[in-house]
């Protein structure tokens, strides 16, 4: 499936967000990634997320969809991180 995965967390915990996100997504701006991931890496992606959040206040957000080729995607403006994929 392919994601799009957006966190509001506080400050503290704003770094190991980001490492942990950016081990299973591709970073496209501040707090936001997007990706393909099996059910299996979201399900661990997810309680490893909630293992760094504050249940109370923190959040993470998941969009989903069955294939990138079902999203639209427009970038306006500069685009924060380009992706690329290497063979």
């Amino acid at each position: 499936m392919y994601i799009i995965a957006v966190y509001d967390v506080g400050q503290k915990r704003v770094g190991k967000m980001l490492k942990l996100c950016r081990r299973y997504l591709n970073w496209i701006q501040n707090s936001v990634f997007e990706g393909e991931i099996s059910e299996a890496k979201l399900m661990e992606l997810k309680y490893n997320a909630l293992s760094i959040m504050d249940k109370k206040t923190d959040s993470l957000i998941i969009f989903k969809t069955r294939q990138e080729k079902w999203l639209d995607k427009e970038i306006v403006g500069k685009e924060k991180q380009e992706l690329d994929t290497f063979l």
